[in-house]
């Protein structure tokens, strides 16, 4: 079983910038894809941003390209999440997921159905 840990969360003002970190344990994930989702307070989970295995695809919701950058460090086991230029509506619990598994095409990345393990979240909190 995969276990991921998020951090790097915290309170900050529109416009800064936070690195999120998504530290894996008891599995090698350098073959997994994995993802950011986050979940406003009172909102369902959405789709932040996702990177294939290799790390030579990335997507991102519309609403954070380019502010946020998906990178990963496989020799760390670790995922990151880039961002800057924040705006409140940033704020939300962000979630890592992995999955094993390698899909055709965009779009399959882009759902939670995607990831079979996910991490307990980091709360990120942006104020104007």
């Amino acid at each position: 079983q995969v276990q991921l840990v998020e951090s790097g969360g915290g309170s900050v003002q529109a416009g800064d910038s936070l690195r999120l970190s998504c530290a894996a344990s008891r599995v090698n994930v350098s073959n997994y894809a994995m993802a950011w989702f986050r979940q406003p307070p009172g909102q369902e989970r959405d789709f932040v941003a996702a990177i294939k295995w290799s790390g030579d695809s990335t997507y991102y919701r519309d609403s954070v390209e380019g502010r946020f950058a998906i990178s990963r460090d496989n020799g760390k086991n670790t995922l990151y999440l880039q961002m800057i230029s924040l705006k409140t509506a940033g704020t939300a619990v962000y979630y890592c997921a992995a999955s094993p598994l390698t899909y055709t095409g965009r779009n399959t990345y882009l759902t939670e159905v995607a990831y079979t393990y996910w991490g307990k979240g980091t709360k990120v909190t942006v104020s104007s």
